[in-house]
């Protein structure tokens, strides 16, 4: 039977795209896919991940790091899993199992996600055999280690989305902040939801931590979820005309993919500012416009959707026919990754 392990943070969709082509290619009786992970989104606050809430729903056999006791941890999994080869995708969990997957002369993939390169990437450099990127501007933060454009994998049933041919009536927009939430957008959304209400419906992941806020709300035309698992997502992509979002890399990879036009709000702080860079990609695509968190005010966000209907015709009509190669990046990283399946 193959074996191969999966590790890092921030990555559960990722990670569920390759686990389904993996399947795909050696049905579930055929290979062996183990995930280690962070147990908290994160490290302090008590805040499950994702990969704590989806993994035991898709039989992925789970193992959780407690920092600082990573490392300890890292070498005890791996001599229990005993994996052909182990492929990270970054984040803080991940080094520790890089680096005991290297000590016991197991070959390591690394795969970046966003147009720059993660701190834990780039502290796995040195233990990886190769290294796969989602966007080809992020080669450079590599040195001279050799690097493949592979594409930032997505779930089967994102790439079955189909593009909108009109907008709905009344339109659909659908805001989310990311797996954990977003307070500022939530804030934003908030002080004008009766406005958007009185001509739009509204679909609202709040995030856990406030979803206090807004349950108590009811309208015909509003609803809200604390929690979306990313294996229902396509439904509410497929419900809705706009999106009001982060931009993180798998956000932006599904968002060309499904063809909503969107609103994207970048993290300000994020790591060599790679949330801007990844809603550069969607604003080059043609379907996003950017709202720096700086400038967001309810009114200010109110304005931008109202210009997106507006102008929604328009954008479709610019993207409908262009194509995303992250469909087919699954693919092509698991062809990689079977070089070293024995």
């Amino acid at each position: 039977m193959k074996k191969v392990l999966l590790t890092g943070g921030h990555a559960a969709t990722t990670a569920i795209s390759v686990i389904e082509e993996l399947i795909r290619r050696y049905g579930k009786d055929g290979v062996d896919i183990a995930w280690i992970g962070a147990r908290f989104a994160l490290e302090g606050k008590k805040i499950d991940g994702l990969e704590l809430k989806i993994f035991p729903e898709i039989r992925v056999k789970s193992y959780f790091l407690k920092l600082p006791l990573g490392f300890i941890q890292a070498v005890y999994f791996i001599l229990k899993i005993k994996p052909d080869v182990t492929l990270s995708f970054g984040g803080f969990a991940g080094f520790p199992v890089v680096f005991a997957s290297w000590f016991f002369r197991i070959p390591v993939l690394i795969h970046e996600q966003t147009p720059g390169v993660g701190l834990a990437n780039k502290l796995s450099i040195f233990f990886a055999k190769e290294i796969l990127l989602a966007r080809g501007e992020s080669a450079k933060h590599f040195g001279n280690k050799k690097t493949e454009v592979v594409g930032n994998p997505v779930m089967t049933q994102i790439s079955e989305v189909q593009v909108k041919e009109k907008i709905g009536n009344p339109p659909v927009i659908f805001v989310m902040g990311g797996s954990r939430g977003s307070e500022r957008i939530n804030d934003a959304l908030f002080s004008v939801l009766p406005k958007l209400l009185e001509k739009y419906q509204v679909i609202h992941i709040t995030g856990e931590a406030h979803f206090k806020k807004f349950e108590g709300i009811r309208n015909i035309n509003y609803q809200c979820f604390p929690f979306v698992s990313p294996m229902q997502i396509d439904n509410l992509y497929r419900e809705c005309d706009i999106v009001v979002s982060r931009s993180g890399a798998n956000t932006v990879a599904e968002l060309m993919i499904v063809k909503r036009p969107a609103i994207l709000i970048p993290i300000p702080w994020s790591h060599l500012n790679e949330q801007e860079e990844n809603a550069k990609l969607a604003e080059n695509f043609g379907l996003a416009r950017i709202l720096k968190q700086k400038d967001l005010s309810g009114e200010r966000l109110l304005a931008e959707i109202e210009q997106i209907i507006k102008d929604w015709e328009k954008i479709i009509s610019s993207i409908k026919s262009k194509h995303s190669g992250d469909i087919s990046a699954s693919i092509k990283l698991v062809d990689v990754l079977e070089k070293y399946l024995k």
